[in-house]
């Protein structure tokens, strides 16, 4: 059967914002029962007092649903060392057959080198791969036969060691994105390994995500 709190709860967890304030206590519940009231009794299709909304959302944050943002913060105290890199490219390319041929030459090229930055993600109909600025010639030589969507320069990228227990704890990305949101912070590419997660972005925000990134630590 529908209840209140059931259909409160499901509008929180719609709304992640709203969730995240709830469980900082950073709102005003009494103010917020009242906004969300219309909302609330279209879901639940009849009259609800603000008072039931209110005991609603009081609850909310006992629930199994909302014990999870504490294991997050947990995680987030843990993380490890947060490193910047600057002048990086993305090269967005069309697969083809050739594709993966170009980036194994272009690996034997590097093998070697230590002050060299090489990732790569493929997708279903293109490919990306995020270089160091000391090697994009040698990449437009190499793929230049390709089919080149883009190639976006003055890039920083900002790899962040996250603690093992990461990959059993659902949300603790959104974190990180939610904040540089906050921060109006565009995100250009994202790539990561079980405890690695590497952020491209402008060079010129780059200074103001690290900030933000390493305020995390102390939630």
């Amino acid at each position: 059967m529908k209840t209140i709190t059931n259909v409160v709860t499901d509008y929180v967890k719609q709304k992640p914002f709203l969730s995240t304030a709830l469980d900082q206590g950073i709102i005003n519940i009494t103010a917020l029962a009242r906004q969300i009231k219309p909302d609330i009794q279209k879901k639940f299709g009849k009259s609800v007092q603000i008072g039931a909304i209110v005991m609603s959302l009081k609850r909310i944050s006992d629930t199994l649903e909302f014990t999870s943002t504490h294991r997050i913060v947990r995680a987030l105290r843990n993380i490890g060392s947060i490193t910047v890199r600057s002048s990086m490219v993305d090269y967005n390319f069309r697969l083809s057959s050739t594709l993966l041929k170009k980036q194994a030459q272009l690996l034997m090229q590097i093998d070697k080198s230590t002050d060299v930055f090489y990732a790569s993600s493929r997708g279903v109909g293109e490919s990306n791969i995020i270089v160091s600025s000391n090697i994009s010639s040698l990449v437009d030589e190499i793929f230049k036969s390709e089919k080149l969507h883009f190639k976006q320069s003055n890039l920083s990228a900002i790899t962040i060691k996250l603690p093992e227990e990461n990959v059993s704890i659902p949300g603790i990305y959104y974190f990180f994105f939610q904040r540089l949101s906050w921060q109006n912070i565009n995100v250009v590419e994202v790539i990561s390994t079980s405890n690695e997660v590497t952020l491209l972005m402008d060079n010129q925000v780059v200074i103001n995500a690290f900030e933000t990134i390493q305020k995390l630590k102390n939630i």
